[in-house]
């Protein structure tokens, strides 16, 4: 649909307001709970982002899953009409290890870019548990902002990490069942729970890589602290019982990814979706002997 004079002013007079939107959205896909992994396997993912059917962000999501580490990596920027004049991009990753088939992230990392600033975190983690965090540069300390204790930062995921969603037992791992989840999440600033509900299933096909099914479930946001209550993209994230997200299958594992993820807007409906979601599965290494 082309972009309409009326489309170009909406936008603009609620550009600060829809930068918040995007990068509320596009981390919601990023941060679901990540449980013990089956097998080995690689995902290499290209994203868009929309508004009311106008791109206004592209993005790469990278996942390398071994026997004994693995690793996460996210890159991202608005585009077109948004990208003129709330121009902004952003990275993240995790690594760890792979303990008794469980991932075990060690580290995170995350970087945003505006017009106005550049912002950096790093979380490092032992077994669930946040060792140590920052945010750089250090932000003004909010009076209106839940404290976040140190109990909020035990038995956490960090963003990335919680980007994979584990479906126990031995049957299809897109199934009813993936949506029976709840996750913890820190991601440097705040503390948060998503919610899984079943929802449907469906069949997508990117434009490149995966055809097949997927598993769609409702979200829910339930922010615990580390936020401002009054903030109005909280209130409306917290209030929402429309988000709808879809999970597909990283082959070789059981662990699925985010394929697309709706949310609706006051601006209308915003969506993350995957153009091209390639994955392969890796065989086990085999130990060499003398």
């Amino acid at each position: 649909m082309p972009t309409t004079p009326s489309h170009a002013r909406n936008l603009r007079s609620a550009s600060p307001r829809f930068a918040g939107w995007v990068a509320a959205f596009c981390g919601l896909a990023l941060a679901w709970g990540a449980v013990p992994a089956a097998a080995q396997g690689k995902l290499e993912a290209q994203y868009e982002a929309s508004l009311s059917g106008i791109p206004v962000g592209k993005g790469g999501w990278n996942i390398d899953i071994q026997d004994d580490v693995f690793s996460a990596a996210a890159a991202g920027g608005t585009s077109g009409l948004l990208k003129s004049f709330t121009g902004g991009s952003g990275t993240g990753a995790s690594q760890g290890r792979v303990v008794n088939g469980a991932l075990v992230a060690t580290g995170y990392q995350a970087s945003t870019t505006t017009q106005k600033k550049t912002e950096e975190i790093r979380i490092t983690l032992d077994k669930g548990n946040v060792k140590d965090f920052a945010i750089l540069p250090e932000p003004p300390v909010d009076p209106d902002r839940i404290v976040v204790t140190d109990a909020h930062r035990r038995g956490v995921w960090d963003p990335m990490t919680a980007s994979l969603l584990r479906v126990p037992g031995t049957g299809d791992p897109v199934s009813p069942e993936a949506c029976h989840n709840s996750a913890p999440v820190f991601d440097g600033r705040m503390r948060y729970e998503l919610k899984l509900d079943f929802k449907r299933m469906e069949t997508v096909k990117a434009e490149k890589g995966y055809k097949g099914p997927v598993v769609v479930c409702s979200l829910y946001f339930v922010p615990v602290a580390g936020y401002i209550p009054d903030r109005p993209v909280i209130k409306y994230l917290a209030a929402q019982r429309n988000i709808e997200i879809a999970f597909a299958p990283i082959a070789g594992t059981r662990i699925l990814v985010p394929f697309w993820l709706k949310v609706p807007t006051p601006l209308g409906p915003a969506m993350l979706e995957a153009t091209s979601f390639i994955t392969t599965a890796q065989p086990p290494r085999v130990a060499k002997t003398q």
